[in-house]
């Protein structure tokens, strides 16, 4: 890494004016938005700058990676704050990690550094004493190495997951909270009742669309239904009908810039409260991807789109079956169910060491579920092998010393990313990355 102020300023504009130029040039507004969300902590700077951490991390020394450990389906942003509750194609509430527009091939370690600096990241703001950060950090790693020999021990990889019955504290507090959402609500706070049929409702963030770019939206939303796997069709005499489309934006720090849309379909009758809301929203191109070999990688996609689906399918059991991708314009897009029983984790509350060590256990296993459970529907050959055995290989006989490589990483990191985001601040107050801040 550069080891002057001058260099790593220059670094960090360089990094990402190269990753979002398209997206600041088509939405300078939403990206100087982004910018100050980014702006406000050295968290929220981590969490919008994953192309930074791999340009640090990608060509680093790494002695606990080989061929097979070093190229498994990773997450590629793992942080504290990418983790809550879905419903699952069996109709099962789980707690796991979300949010895969990253998610792209690389080495295992990757995703715990990068979950290791941000609980760092949050410790520090807490007001954590190192020894307790650390301790965090060790405990989330030793959860994640024993969740791996689980899966070796395991004849089913499907066997483990994070729900009602085996969790307590925030995790079984969000759980509980998901069990409590109602579709009835989320469509009330989404559409309004038109000649007795829902449609879309309109705000700042909600455009209609001109009959022109509809068609194109319509054509794509056609498209996407061929990518759904066919053991996860519903019946299509209702299911999908299209009631209503319309333009969508104000996502969070990672969507900044990317086109999106709304869609209102028939669900499984046409009872107004079983209707399905669904968003289709351009693909990014994944942080990881800009710093390795893609050859290989890249010719087995068709476009972005496809590369985050599968990917997700790889890394997730149970997928949502709504989940599928298409193209619009030549460009990728992810068409997922806009679900009203997602709830993320929330950390606003978590100040003990003791709360968050029961809760960062649960998130390291977690997260040795992705690396090692793929789900059947999965229509990927990338990976080949078993992933929890090369995983296992690589850190035989060296756990100890694993864990407090990833934990010396994470804290010596975290204080980096507190000087990034100070740089950063001054280099957009100046404008120097790619929108102006005013």
């Amino acid at each position: 890494m550069p080891t002057t102020k001058k260099d790593r300023t220059d670094l960090i504009v360089s990094v990402l004016d190269d990753a979002f130029a398209p997206l600041m040039a088509a939405d300078p507004v939403a990206f100087r938005g982004k910018y100050r969300k980014m702006a406000a902590d050295p968290h929220a700077f981590y969490r919008g700058s994953a192309c930074l951490f791999y340009a640090d991390r990608a060509d680093a020394e790494d002695p606990y990676v080989d061929d097979e450990s070093g190229r498994i389906w990773v997450h590629g942003d793992l942080h504290v704050e990418n983790f809550g509750t879905y419903l699952n194609s069996d109709g099962r509430l789980v707690f796991d990690v979300n949010d895969f527009d990253e998610a792209y091939l690389g080495r295992f370690t990757w995703d715990l550094q990068r979950f290791a600096a941000s609980l760092a990241l949050v410790g520090w703001q807490k007001a954590l004493p190192e020894d307790d950060v650390r301790s965090l950090i060790g405990r989330y790693v030793r959860a994640y190495l024993s969740q791996v020999d689980d899966y070796r021990r395991s004849e089913d990889d499907d066997d483990f997951a994070l729900h009602l019955d085996n969790t307590s504290g925030p995790v079984q507090a969000a759980l509980v909270a998901a069990r409590l959402r109602r579709r009835a609500d989320l469509l009330d706070s989404s559409t309004v009742l038109v000649d007795g049929s829902r449609m879309l409702r309109e705000d700042s963030s909600v455009r209609r669309l001109g009959k022109r770019e509809r068609a194109k939206v319509v054509a794509a939303f056609e498209g996407y239904l061929e990518t759904i796997p066919e053991d996860k069709r519903f019946d299509r005499r209702l299911f999908y009908d299209l009631r209503d489309v319309a333009g969508k934006s104000g996502f969070g720090i990672g969507s900044a810039g990317l086109p999106a849309y709304n869609l209102l379909v028939e669900g499984y009758s046409q009872a107004l409260d079983n209707d399905v809301l669904l968003s289709m929203k351009q693909a990014n191109v994944p942080a990881v991807s800009r710093f390795v070999d893609t050859g290989e990688v890249e010719k087995y996609f068709d476009h972005e789109g496809h590369r985050t689906v599968v990917s997700q399918r790889a890394l997730q059991v149970h997928t949502d079956p709504l989940l599928g991708y298409t193209e619009l314009d030549g460009v990728g897009y992810v068409v997922a169910e806009v679900s009203p029983y997602e709830v993320d984790l929330d950390w606003s509350d978590l100040t003990e060491p003791d709360e968050i060590a029961d809760v960062v256990g649960l998130l390291g296993r977690a997260t040795a579920k992705i690396h090692c459970a793929s789900d059947e529907d999965s229509d990927q050959d990338l990976v080949d092998f078993q992933v929890e055995e090369a995983i296992a290989r690589s850190v035989e006989r060296r756990r100890k010393e694993f864990t407090a490589w990833i934990t010396d990483f994470g804290m010596e990191y975290a204080v980096q990313v507190r000087e990034d985001h100070d740089r950063f601040v001054s280099a957009f107050r100046e404008g120097r990355i790619g929108v102006s801040s005013t």
